[in-house]
């Protein structure tokens, strides 16, 4: 049996993944972001006449790295990478909730395809998910004057507009859209919140590890600079409509290397992140914390988590520059946004942690639990209905090293147990409470997408109850650790 989908662009075919769910995988939402396009907003994809064969993922953005599993970019890959996937379930009544997905990756790298997002457990539940790709690195975050920043926003923009456009075709309703992302994705979501481009696209948001990282656009022209310098050509618009994609990759790289070679950096040297949104006035107002705190986004329904222990994913995979001497965690505490003294009171919360042990806890805190979690409080604060939540359950992986890590929770939210990276993290195959946890968060999702509760209470100007995923399920009634929290109470963002 076909099963044909017509967009607004023309037909399409998808694939029964099973007796239950149908994907599309691939459609085009958007032009390719080439030769004069290359960094400007998106346009419409060209319409085809013919039924268009939609059972692959399209390609990936242009890359350097790729998660396990994943697609990896190369030069001979297509340009028609602005594409949307569908998961349906099938000979349902409908219309039914829709979440759209937006993948991290530190806005360098990750793509649709990756197969933890693989999304028939969300769509079993009672969801149409859709996921995407967007711009990333240079052409989706790089400051090119005369050109619209944050264009990597602009093509999620444009991925919502086909959502709204198109997805009554597969059973979704498009007037009960949820948008979620998890790490770069999240911090997406928070920018989708507050952009004047993005209102009325979606009515719910989730939230998970946002990071607080958004540069001011004198900051991104300094990156631009040194990627030109990189490539040899000057910060003038002329030039960079036709450097290879691989240049501009390989550029990148070098910038990488210069801040993790210099210890006055600041925050750069830490973290593997030389590009993020860019507070340029227009696509992106003003960093989405003190917009949401100003009510921006008041009439959005929220969802936030974050992992206990993020920043021990990345100390792990030796991605960031690493810190074991007392001289190196003050440095590093400072850089995030802590006075020295807040070394102290870390090492007073967490007695007999080593230095290493105190950073991945200021790291992890300082680039996403206390941002996901100011955003949710000052959400609720300005009047939305927000719901906080944690994720607790350590990995044994490593022999235990991992902790909470960051992205752990993503194997439970897509119910991918067995398989991959999940696998990995597990350190052996899923029993009964993996099970019932993953079932448990996937239900919260899904129902917070249906009708705005997950299942607990939502935040209060007196009172914030967090949902704790862990073996078992915990709600406490307190916001995170007292004694963090205070540390961090006078860091702005």
């Amino acid at each position: 049996m076909d099963h044909i989908a017509h967009t607004r662009n023309g037909r399409v075919r998808g694939l029964p993944l099973t007796d239950d769910i149908v994907a599309f995988r691939g459609i085009p939402y958007a032009g390719p972001p080439t030769g004069a396009a290359r960094f400007r907003t998106p346009v419409p994809p060209t319409p085809w006449h013919d039924i268009r064969d939609a059972t692959r993922f399209g390609p990936v953005s242009p890359q350097s790295n790729s998660f396990p599993g994943a697609p990896p970019w190369t030069p001979d890959d297509e340009a028609e990478y602005l594409s949307v996937n569908v998961w349906a379930p099938r000979n349902h009544p409908g219309p039914l909730p829709v979440l759209v997905w937006i993948h991290g990756g530190a806005y360098l790298f990750g793509t649709a395809a990756e197969p933890l997002y693989e999304a028939s457990a969300l769509a079993r539940a009672g969801l149409v998910v859709v996921s995407l790709n967007y711009r990333l690195g240079f052409e989706g975050f790089g400051h090119v004057p005369g050109r619209p920043d944050n264009r990597g926003f602009l093509d999620q923009v444009a991925a919502l507009r086909w959502v709204r456009d198109n997805i009554a075709e597969f059973g979704g309703d498009p007037d009960n859209v949820t948008v979620a992302g998890q790490s770069a994705g999240a911090g997406s979501v928070a920018a989708l919140l507050t952009m004047p481009s993005a209102r009325g696209l979606f009515t719910r948001a989730i939230a998970h590890s946002a990071p607080s990282d958004f540069r001011a656009v004198d900051h991104a022209r300094e990156v631009t600079e040194r990627v030109g310098a990189a490539l040899g050509v000057p910060l003038g618009q002329g030039s960079w409509d036709d450097i290879p994609p691989e240049a501009l990759i390989k550029a990148t790289r070098a910038v990488i290397a210069y801040f993790r070679g210099d210890r006055n950096a600041g925050f750069n040297h830490y973290v593997s992140m030389p590009y993020a949104p860019i507070l340029d006035g227009e696509v992106l107002p003003e960093n989405p914390l003190r917009a949401i705190a100003a009510g921006a986004a008041r009439d959005t329904d929220l969802l936030v988590c974050h992992t206990q222990h993020e920043w021990t994913l990345f100390t792990a995979l030796e991605s960031v520059s690493p810190v074991e001497d007392e001289e190196g965690l003050r440095h590093a505490a400072v850089s995030f946004g802590l006075g020295e003294d807040a070394v102290d009171g870390y090492r007073t919360l967490l007695p007999g942690a080593s230095p290493s042990d105190l950073y991945n806890a200021i790291a992890g805190d300082g680039l996403f639990s206390e941002y996901s979690m100011r955003i949710g409080e000052e959400h609720a604060r300005a009047g939305g209905r927000t719901f906080l939540s944690r994720f607790t359950w350590e990995s044994p992986a490593l022999d235990g090293a991992l902790g909470a890590c960051h992205g752990l929770d993503l194997t439970f939210v897509f119910g991918k147990l067995d398989s991959g990276q999940s696998a990995f993290f597990l350190d052996g195959p899923s029993t009964d409470r993996h099970r019932d946890l993953s079932e448990r968060m996937i239900r919260a999702w899904a129902d917070f997408a249906s009708h705005g509760d997950p299942g607990w209470a939502a935040a209060g100007p007196d009172n914030t109850p967090v949902r704790i995923w862990d073996l078992p399920v915990d709600l406490r009634k307190e916001d995170r650790d007292g004694g963090v929290r205070a540390l961090w109470r006078d860091v702005s963002f």
